[in-house]
């Protein structure tokens, strides 16, 4: 510590760091100063220091126990896991996701409004072959797609009898009672489903089994073994955005 004894007007220089502090005033016990310094060295009064260095300081505290709790979440999930106790291991997932959620909740940046949602859409899957037929449901539906399922062409038509409207019929070929082909023509021939979209999945293409293109065909053409990504997207600028109707 440097003590030195100054009178008003004078100085203390220190050279190697650019500051300068000058004795303004003696008064009361209190020494009035003045002090330069290069603008990256911020200068603050000591009783400052606790207030500013508090919020910084809890700030990582906070964070530091969060993560820690995640973490320690998630391990004792891995082991409860391998444990057989998968019960146990969804509630102690949760209480990490939790923990995750709260940062960033905290210290994420307000969202940008989302654009309007599109419509749902409602899929009619007439396919014969119950594991298929289900496996494209459940990916449909994973695009927020409702899916119906019936096995065959007649089935296919009794729902439409019910009075029910796909946007989109997803229809195979090869189908026992009422084949794929059969189906559509009945579907074209009902002035009742002229906005009902069909679209053919099949590994036969249409012009092989005689179907033609135009009003009276398929609206589009999907080959097996499919490509669920190509075949939404297709349902999407057909019938499923925001402004298609039934």
């Amino acid at each position: 510590m440097l003590v030195v004894t100054r009178r008003p007007s004078e100085r203390i220089v220190f050279p190697s760091l650019g500051i300068t502090v000058h004795l303004l005033k003696w008064a009361k016990g209190a020494a009035r100063l003045g002090i330069e310094a290069p603008p990256e060295i911020p200068i603050l009064r000591n009783e400052l220091l606790p207030t500013l260095d508090a919020p910084v300081r809890r700030s990582s505290h906070d964070l530091a126990n969060t993560l820690s709790k995640a973490t320690l979440a998630v391990q004792l999930a891995q082991k409860q896991v391998e444990t057989g106790r998968s019960e146990a291991a969804i509630a102690t997932v949760n209480i990490a996701m939790e923990s995750l959620e709260s940062l960033v909740t905290t210290h994420r940046s307000p969202a940008p409004p989302r654009p309007p949602a599109p419509r749902r859409c409602h899929a009619l899957i007439v396919e014969d072959d119950v594991n298929q037929r289900e496996l494209l449901a459940g990916l449909l539906g994973m695009n927020g797609c409702e899916c119906d399922q019936v096995g065959d062409g007649e089935d296919a038509l009794a729902y439409l009898d019910s009075g029910r409207r796909p946007d989109v019929i997803l229809l195979d070929m090869a189908l026992p009672r009422c084949d794929g082909p059969a189906t559509l023509r009945r579907i074209r021939a009902d002035e009742r489903f002229a906005r009902v979209k069909v679209f053919s999945v099949s590994s036969t293409p249409p012009h092989e089994l005689g179907i033609a293109d135009g009003p009276t065909g398929f609206d589009a053409w999907f080959a097996k073994p499919l490509n669920p990504q190509r075949l939404w997207e297709v349902m999407q600028e057909s019938v499923c955005g925001p402004n298609s109707s039934n």
